[in-house]
């Protein structure tokens, strides 16, 4: 094989033809320490380039510079799973003219592989390639560990443009690779492609605060009431901070009961780590890494398995890992007294999130699990109804607040449940009676004034239930 190395992205893109119109794709593993998709955008910027679809698997403040790109018109176009606050703002605003296009990370992949969504230039940041294309996020100064969302990318993409600040010369064929060789047209080394420190967000730290700890400790012990804590046990937790905590309490009774789990999976923490580490679950699943100590794992752990978006979540792969996954915990901006969820935007309808695996997780596990308190500020957490709904309540069991939980018992499946809950001590209410607490302490909220203009779509994972999101009012 040949080498496929290119002196800057300018030669890169120019040999990938790139032109006026095209989808471009860019993936998130460097979260908001990329600098790989800004630095492509600039120079295609230069080139004169425009009309363009970026398909990204999330969007960070890191990328504001975007806006500007949008605002001149190299681009026209925009799908993917999440978006920062802060661009979520300007699209809420009606920043774009065209409809911008959410999925979900399961439901991303599905749309790229059955051409849905087809992939002119896909642009791959990692931390070390060779000169043949084969490319891994697990080791160089950018190390960002599992490289899970770009794979269908490049094995889709009519060209695809590698980019690395770590250009070896041993062959990585053996890694294995998460992108191969084969499927690259050109590799391009550059000073660097972001900050790893930029993986860890708000979003990815445990709580300290005393109510969410409170919640997590019962969202484990509603997992240990549940009858699905023993041996082959399996798990995915949130990105949120009262998520992640219920992974330290549930350590503790799994390892006070010996109990083995099969597999822990999705975005992986240290946290999920020291459970590996510890004996609690026989490997790790992961599609990205949220922290540096999990980046860490994933470089030398064989147990510690990286796998694809499409592996992950895809509602047409034939195994995708969350359809094995016995208990997910998530979190929640509002949830509606059917379960609806909503993470897209929050409760004045700015959007400042996504979908990311909320939706496909929640359809797989055997228990769906929301962490929220009850309030935040003078917006209620349950409503009557969500403003728009990222998750559907028919794949949502159970609520946990600092109040009580509440479980979805229109699911005949959750009769039991919460009988269980209840003998097992739990301060069990309805879903009303959380509605009606939270109301007390911020009165009823007014309902939500949405502007004419459509400025986003919502897609299930499937593709189905399209859902428009509406630009929001006096902003």
């Amino acid at each position: 094989m040949q080498s496929k190395v290119v002196g800057t992205i300018r030669e890169a893109i120019e040999g990938a033809e790139l032109k006026n119109g095209m989808t471009i794709s860019f993936h998130h593993h460097l979260r908001n320490g990329d600098h790989v998709l800004n630095m492509v955008m600039d120079e295609i910027a230069k080139m004169g380039i425009g009309g363009l679809t970026i398909n990204a698997s999330a969007l960070f403040d890191v990328h504001l510079p975007l806006i500007d790109h949008i605002k001149s018109g190299v681009v026209t176009g925009l799908l993917t799973d999440y978006v920062s606050k802060k661009i979520g703002a300007h699209i809420s605003a009606g920043l774009m003219d065209n409809l911008v296009e959410f999925r979900t990370h399961g439901g991303r992949p599905a749309d790229i592989e059955r051409g849905v969504t087809p992939i002119d230039v896909a642009f791959v940041a990692a931390s070390a390639a060779d000169k043949y294309g084969n490319a891994t996020g697990r080791f160089g100064k950018s190390a960002c560990g599992s490289l899970g969302y770009p794979v269908s990318d490049a094995a889709c993409a009519k060209k695809v443009i590698v980019i690395t600040d770590n250009l070896v010369n041993e062959d990585l064929s053996q890694v294995p690779p998460a992108v191969k060789g084969e499927q690259v047209d050109y590799v391009v080394q550059v000073p660097e492609i972001g900050d790893p420190a930029g993986i860890v967000s708000g979003t990815t730290k445990i709580t300290e605060d005393p109510t969410g700890l409170a919640m997590a400790e019962t969202a484990a012990k509603v997992i240990q009431a549940s009858g699905l804590l023993k041996s082959g046990f399996s798990f995915q937790t949130g990105a949120g901070g009262a998520s992640l905590a219920a992974s330290k309490f549930l350590k503790e009774i799994m390892l006070r009961d010996n109990i083995k789990g099969s597999f822990a999976l999705g975005g992986i923490t240290s946290h999920i780590v020291d459970m590996l580490n510890e004996g609690c679950f026989e490997e790790l699943l992961d599609v990205q890494c949220f922290d540096l100590g999990a980046v860490e794992s994933i470089r030398n752990n064989p147990r510690h398995r990286e796998i694809s978006a499409s592996e992950y979540a895809s509602p047409i792969h034939p195994k995708a890992a969350v359809n094995n996954l016995d208990v997910v915990i998530l979190g929640a901006t509002e949830i509606d007294t059917d379960f609806n969820v909503n993470v897209h935007t929050d409760s004045r309808g700015n959007l400042m999130g996504g979908a990311g695996g909320h939706s496909d997780a929640s359809a797989g596990a055997k228990i769906t699990m929301i962490i929220a308190p009850l309030y935040r500020g003078n917006f209620p957490i349950v409503l009557d109804r969500v403003a728009y709904t990222t998750t559907p309540g028919k794949d949502v069991d159970v609520l946990v607040t600092q109040a009580g939980v509440a479980v979805n018992t229109k699911l005949d499946k959750n009769l039991e449940l919460e009988e269980r809950l209840i003998a097992a001590g739990i301060n069990v209410k309805t879903i009303q009676q959380l509605k009606e607490e939270a109301q007390q302490v911020t009165g009823i909220p007014g309902k939500l004034i949405k502007g004419e203009r459509p400025v986003a779509k919502i897609l299930y994972r499937d593709g189905s239930e399209p859902q428009l999101i509406y630009q929001v009012e006096n902003k």
